[in-house]
């Protein structure tokens, strides 16, 4: 059984004013022609199509467009689910139609999860597909008061979904969560990736994903393995945000043998353009030699400089952002970036946020039963709001 495994295409995606929709589509042309060329048996897409939840116009064209040539032209099945940037409503919107030509998308979990049965010569391949889903609403779903966290949400599915396996089959695994070795906090995320929970409690443990021979996860945007080979995120198909300069984008081919056995080989994904961060004076800026990139500058001159962006786009015409750091500053702001790094998650947390105005306010610190009530109400307003932040 050969598939590929995709996720966090963010159709729609705005970084710094700039829709980056003629890019995913030359990037995600690139995963189209892979599939043309070697006709693998499925593509894996494990969540974020849509970078929010009512995206625009030319984001639902390009994936319409997208899943045209894959299913109808190509007559190769895609399997997606949610993740937690789409709206699990429309991504669910005539599902059972679409199967029979061999679109699966799973956009709200459901009590009873089936799989979606592949077959090979060896026999069957049983993919299950768990769309995004809060704590919250798998604790409705699933009618277990106990699930509070993430990591005890994914141990309830999980739980369900091995109790009903069938030993004959071979078992892959399709998620959208931030998981780790131990459900451990890990600083392995990027600025264009949203937080899962309000509250820190996000982290999920890899362990939960032995039972399947290959697990194909979303969320992080940088590709790697958690703890076990099998067991891998493939990142976004493009780099989002300046944090992700040093990623290299790719996308997974996988071939489960006849035991179960994964062979997972990396391709390299080539964007139209890259982005990137670059440092100078703006003399010594306007010197390089022209590209189209997408750059954030840091100029490095002592005095103002007039009109920075106009200069800067006369070598870089899709520069994002401009900013102006002294060379006598730069060791001690990236002293500061560093620090900042670490403490910046946990300081964008709502909860962190309010748990300090209440105490500047209040002079005494948040309890706890406040705190998890301004939690609570918090992640039932991103529901409500179709998980917008």
């Amino acid at each position: 059984m050969k598939f590929i495994h995709t996720a966090d295409w963010h159709l729609g995606k705005l970084v710094h004013g700039v829709y980056m929709t003629q890019d995913q589509r030359y990037v995600l042309n690139e995963l189209v022609e892979t599939v043309e060329r070697e006709r693998p048996d499925a593509v894996l897409i494990a969540g974020d199509l849509y970078d929010r939840a009512v995206p625009p116009t030319e984001a639902v064209d390009l994936l319409d467009e997208l899943l045209e040539r894959l299913v109808v032209d190509l007559n190769t099945p895609v399997l997606a689910i949610s993740g937690n940037h789409d709206s699990p409503d429309r991504l669910d919107f005539a599902t059972r139609i679409m199967e029979g030509r061999g679109l699966h998308l799973a956009g709200q979990l459901r009590a009873d999860p089936r799989p979606v049965v592949l077959r090979d010569a060896h026999g069957d391949v049983h993919v299950h597909l768990v769309p995004y889903a809060d704590p919250a609403q798998v604790r409705a779903v699933l009618g277990d008061e106990t699930i509070r966290t993430h990591d005890d949400a994914m141990r309830a599915i999980v739980s369900r979904i091995e109790a009903a396996m069938d030993p004959k089959a071979r078992h892959v695994f399709v998620g959208h969560a931030f998981v780790t070795p131990g459900g451990e906090p890990k600083n392995n995320t990027s600025d264009s990736e949203r937080p899962l929970s309000i509250g820190g409690a996000e982290h999920v443990r890899a362990d939960y994903f032995r039972p399947f021979h290959y697990t194909a996860l979303g969320h992080l945007h940088q590709a790697h393995y958690v703890q076990h080979e099998h067991i891998r995120y493939a990142g976004s198909p493009l780099k989002y945000s300046a944090s992700e300069e040093s990623h290299r984008k790719c996308f997974y081919v996988v071939e489960l043998d006849a035991s179960g056995q994964a062979t997972i080989e990396r391709r390299e994904l080539k964007p139209l353009r890259d982005m990137r961060r670059i440092s100078g004076t703006i003399e010594e800026i306007e010197k390089h030699a022209p590209s189209d990139d997408y750059v954030f500058v840091t100029l490095t001159n002592d005095n103002p400089v007039l009109f920075p962006m106009e200069k800067v786009r006369a070598v870089y015409p899709n520069a994002l952002h401009v900013e102006r750091r002294p060379a006598s500053a730069l060791e001690t702001a990236a002293a500061s970036d560093r620090a900042n790094a670490v403490r910046g998650r946990r300081e964008a947390d709502p909860v962190e946020l309010f748990a300090a105005f209440y105490e500047e306010v209040k002079g005494m610190p948040l309890d706890e039963a406040k705190r998890r009530l301004f939690a609570d109400t918090y992640e039932q307003l991103l529901r409500e709001e179709g998980g917008a932040v």
